[in-house]
């Protein structure tokens, strides 16, 4: 069972309180899910939070009356009340669930865990971690702001924090040994912040993004997390005893670091040679773009943006009246859900759409059942993402197979963002 209950968590150093927090099982992180590639996965929810709330299993490739989105894919579970979520696990990799009703406040309180579908045969490595990173907005008595709605957050970069922890902790440590070689699985939890990672003091290979498999086994040299995107890195401890090696987030105002590794002792004699890839998932291979299905997806809206008007119930709205609504963003000039989907491809139907970013903002699109590849100026495709960081004024396409039924989200991650107008839908028939 998953309970979304209040709970609390020792985030802040122990001279504050404790944090009241939302969690599942009224934990931050929620349970750590494990299932071997395949399985079935059963769990049912209960709401014990005060307002209406839902489970999204973030990246899996699943049925789609198990997506968790409201009036999409099933109605909101109500305070007190309970919904069955059961589904396959079909791919493995590094994925997470979350709410997906009111977002932007259920994950700022903590409401997200991981889900782990492993392979048949993972790679040779000591140990497998998951690291949750994310960053709160705490008062000075370490409760958590309640400044949910601000105008400023949803028509800027998004809600923002002060603080920030891996696996609920502020200062992540673990201990390793000399050569040891460990599986990281990050994953960008925060409402809106971007990471930029690096390590220091370690050597490390990146192996999957949003839970599959790289073609190519990389170097990591740095690494940007945009909100619900992941990364699985291999990673060896290179240093001597009583050294310590950082993953680190490297900002605009100076860089903090997220998990210290220190070394104590001698895992092995000799290092591993460097890792292979790791085994494909069967994510369906893609098709011609000359007889794609193609779709164009106009991002618009926001502080320093262009846009002056918008459609909202049917009608043209200007921008002053749309922002008394809490609505900022537009996408193809509509800022609510609309009612006709962005396109309806049939089953095993290649689809392009092009992504363009006439905003001021980056944003992270968030394709819902499906995962994709975007296409570059020389036409080449990306790596498998079901993510994907769009810079301010960029326009990129992204090719996928339309191979899972249903009625499927498309939004910004920036939760801000998405409640106050981004986000739209496609049907697989």
């Amino acid at each position: 069972m998953l309970h979304a209950k209040p709970g609390t968590a020792r985030l802040a150093p122990v001279d504050y309180p404790e944090t009241p927090i939302w969690g599942y099982d009224g934990s931050v992180p929620g349970p750590t899910i494990r299932v071997p590639q395949g399985a079935r996965v059963t769990r049912r929810f209960l709401n014990g939070l005060p307002q209406g709330s839902t489970v999204h299993w973030h990246g899996v490739r699943i049925e789609n009356a198990m997506d968790g989105v409201p009036e999409l894919t099933q109605p909101v579970v109500e305070a007190g009340d309970g919904f069955l979520y059961e589904f396959t696990a079909p791919d493995a990799g590094t994925f997470w669930y979350h709410p997906h009703e009111r977002t932007w406040e259920q994950m700022a309180r903590g409401l997200y865990g991981a889900l782990i579908v492993e392979e048949p045969e993972p790679p040779v490595v000591d140990r497998d971690e998951v690291l949750l990173i994310d960053d709160w907005r705490l008062a000075e008595d370490a409760s958590i702001h309640e400044s949910f709605g601000a105008l400023g957050d949803w028509s800027h970069g998004g809600r923002t924090g002060n603080w920030i922890t891996v696996n609920g902790k502020a200062a992540w440590s673990l201990q390793v040994g000399r050569r040891e070689r460990l599986r990281l699985r990050l994953a960008n939890v925060a409402n809106a912040r971007i990471f930029s990672l690096a390590l220091k003091d370690l050597e490390g290979w990146l192996v999957a993004l949003d839970g599959q498999p790289v073609d190519e086994v990389q170097p990591v040299e740095w690494l940007v997390l945009a909100p619900g995107q992941r990364a699985d890195l291999v990673i060896d401890a290179i240093g001597e005893t009583g050294s310590q090696g950082v993953l680190y987030s490297r900002e605009r105002e100076g860089s903090f670091v997220l998990a210290t590794f220190t070394v104590e002792g001698t895992a092995r004699s000799e290092r591993l040679p460097a890792p292979e890839p790791l085994a494909s998932n069967a994510v369906p291979t893609l098709g011609s773009l000359a007889g794609a299905k193609r779709a164009t997806l106009h991002m618009e809206g926001g502080a320093m943006g262009g846009m002056r008007e918008a459609k909202m119930n049917g009608k043209k709205i200007a921008m002053r009246e749309l922002a008394q609504a809490g609505k900022l963003w537009a996408l193809n000039g509509e800022v609510e859900m609309p009612d006709e989907p962005l396109f309806t491809a049939e089953r095993g139907e290649t689809v392009l759409v092009r992504f363009i970013n006439d905003t001021a903002w980056p944003h992270g699109m968030h394709l819902h059942g499906h995962h994709f590849r975007a296409i570059g100026s020389d036409r080449d495709a990306g790596p498998l993402r079901d993510t994907l960081l769009m810079d301010r004024e960029q326009t990129v396409e992204i090719e996928f197979v339309a191979d899972n039924p249903g009625d499927w989200l498309l939004h910004c991650h920036t939760l801000e963002h998405s409640v106050s107008g981004m986000k739209t839908w496609f049907r697989v028939s």
